[in-house]
């Protein structure tokens, strides 16, 4: 699952941790503590913290990983700590502590960590198995010319859209932000609406907006770029959506979860590859996906790419145990790798020898996703961390509303962006 998602309270069946020493669980904790537990004789326990990712079966693999390690390493225990929730929040305020983890991963890659001081370059982790890793799983994580995290999953975004619905009305799957306000405003009934893209109407639709139009939302030197003509005039059109009330708003789960999508509360919907298999089960093959449409013509459309990122805490105590075990599991364990990205959800794996060999996604609709993201594939950048997209959302919010002068709302939502990305950046 991607880090933007409302990090993320869904359907954890464990709350807590999980210690694991010389292959074997040994004991269980009912909160996230990560001071809990005995390593029963290891000279090192690491506490390595999840979110609580919502796919069954994630759960028990990130303990099956921990229990092949520590049977490889049997000095060092593995304290597995699941924190379901606002997982960001919690890691956030956790890390200015002693009881941070040791090794956690993050969304979104923020590059605010490795300049703080938080995390540790991990150049050394990669060795020779940098140059399989994707260029945009290399490039999210490099600070300075040297590498803060090591890549698990890439995870891909797209519209999902149902095809006897569509092909019943007439319509054809949009492949222009015209045919997609028109789409769905046409299967807008009284009972359903034509689009999900989330429950407060926005989801990433913001920054698909702008990628779809030609603008970037923040320059690889660190200067806003959201408030261009072009974001300007995407996200003015955006509009239209909220105007048409074609959205559907508060749903019982969030964009996501694809349940609106194969409950037919919805016949197209912003999502995810992770829910494939889902869809695949409610609907067999009356779905495709496509990406989210280009605003107009010159432009090119959009498909985002997020995931997950393995990283160590460069103020812990054991440093060394945890470059250790990131490099085991997440550079060295290439059938974990393939496994963690095909049996929970669909991922790609950023490795590109883990991801040739991953069969799930060699076909069908999930061969075309992939495809999608290599041709279209957009990821936030280094610097987009909560308080600059907040801003920029606030306004893309209002602006959707009709709740002031959009020129004049995205101005003051640069300049705001503009001072936090300066602080990130010690200008």
């Amino acid at each position: 699952m991607s880090a933007r998602r409302p990090e993320l309270s869904r359907r954890g069946f464990l709350t807590g941790s999980l210690l694991v020493a010389a292959g074997t669980v040994l004991t269980t904790a009912c909160s996230t503590d990560p001071t809990a537990g005995s390593s029963s004789g290891a000279k090192t326990t690491l506490n390595v913290w999840y979110h609580a990712y919502g796919e069954a079966g994630t759960q028990q693999a990130v303990l099956r990983y921990a229990t092949a390690f520590t049977k490889a390493n049997p000095d060092i225990a593995v304290k597995v700590t699941w924190v379901p929730g606002d997982y960001a929040s919690k890691l956030n305020a956790t890390l200015l502590t002693d009881s941070a983890p040791d090794v956690f991963e993050i969304g979104d890659f923020s590059e605010s960590l490795a300049r703080r001081g938080q995390i540790a370059a991990l150049d050394d982790v990669y060795g020779s198995a940098r140059s399989d890793f994707n260029t945009n799983a290399v490039d999210t994580v490099t600070v300075d010319g040297k590498l803060y995290g090591v890549k698990m999953i890439d995870d891909v975004m797209m519209l999902y859209y149902r095809k006897s619905t569509l092909s019943k009305a007439g319509i054809t799957p949009p492949t222009t932000f015209d045919e997609l306000v028109s789409a769905a405003k046409a299967l807008t009934t009284d009972k359903t609406k034509g689009l999900f893209v989330g429950n407060d109407g926005l989801g990433d639709s913001p920054s698909l907006a702008a990628f779809s139009n030609g603008s970037d939302l923040v320059t690889p030197d660190g200067k806003v770029a959201f408030g261009s003509a072009q974001a300007l005039e995407a996200l003015t059109g955006l509009k239209r959506l909220h105007d048409d009330k074609s959205l559907l708003l508060g749903f019982t789960t969030d964009w996501w979860d694809p349940a609106a999508f194969t409950q037919g509360v919805v016949p197209m919907q912003w999502g995810g590859l992770w829910s494939m298999p889902a869809v695949v089960s409610a609907l067999g093959d009356d779905f495709g996906v496509l990406p989210w449409p280009a605003f107009k013509a010159g432009a090119a459309p959009v498909v985002r790419v997020g995931g997950w990122t393995s990283c160590v805490n460069a103020k812990g105590a054991n440093v060394a145990a945890a470059k250790k075990f990131v490099q085991w599991l997440w550079v060295e364990q290439s059938d974990l790798q393939k496994d963690f990205a095909e049996s929970y959800g669909f991922h790609v794996p950023p490795r590109t020898s883990v991801a040739a060999s991953a069969q799930k996604l060699s076909a069908g609709t999930a061969k075309e996703t992939v495809e999608l993201a290599a041709k279209y594939g957009k990821h936030y950048p280094g610097t987009w961390d909560t308080a600059v997209s907040s801003t920029f959302n606030a306004a893309a919010a209002k602006i959707t509303a009709g709740q002031g002068d959009p020129s004049a709302l995205l101005a003051d939502a640069v300049k705001k962006a503009q001072s936090e990305i300066d602080k990130q950046l010690g200008r």
